[in-house]
């Protein structure tokens, strides 16, 4: 008898197999544009990082900004700018952290955490930077030495962490 995989994983794996053949026909139309993420960005009025993420399949492409897109990139099909505007699957595949400038940027964020969180907490209180009110911007400026440095800009909306006040909770609550 042939082993058969449970349906959900099945699922999870044509779902990816889709998202990595969006993905690549999004770059190839990208590069045979000849154009940057930074130049795309600039012309939808986009962040770079949010533009790049729409070639990634981790950002939704909203309706006025596909017609744009559609004419400074005009290799995407009619078709992959529709899946482009359904929400996507945000996720990641750990073996991006085995790619170099993955890892490095995750090495800075994971050793200066604790920082990071101390200098949130004091200079904004007990709560936590949003990822969905949230903007990401990614450049270079020159150091001292006349070398070439990158710049990661990222800029969260603070949400406070609430006293959970039961009289507050506008919910029906679990109990008879």
């Amino acid at each position: 008898m042939a082993f058969m995989e449970p349906p959900m994983k099945r699922q999870r794996t044509e779902a990816s197999d889709e998202r990595a053949s969006l993905v690549a026909r999004l770059l190839a139309a990208k590069e045979a544009s000849g154009k940057s993420f930074d130049s795309i960005a600039e012309s939808l009025g986009l962040t770079n990082a949010y533009t790049a993420n729409l070639f990634y399949n981790q950002a939704q492409l909203k309706p006025a900004t596909a017609e744009k897109l559609a004419k400074l990139v005009p290799g995407i099909s009619s078709e992959d700018l529709a899946a482009m505007q359904k929400p996507p699957m945000r996720g990641w595949d750990p073996s991006i952290l085995q790619e170099p400038n993955v890892y490095r940027t995750y090495e800075a964020i994971t050793h200066n955490a604790e920082a990071i969180k101390a200098l949130i907490n004091e200079q904004c209180g007990d709560g936590i930077m949003s990822a969905i009110d949230f903007y990401l911007d990614v450049g270079t400026t020159t150091g001292k030495k006349g070398e070439k440095r990158v710049v990661i800009t990222m800029n969260g909306k603070f949400l406070p962490h609430i006293e959970q006040v039961s009289a507050d909770n506008t919910a029906p609550g679990p109990r008879d």
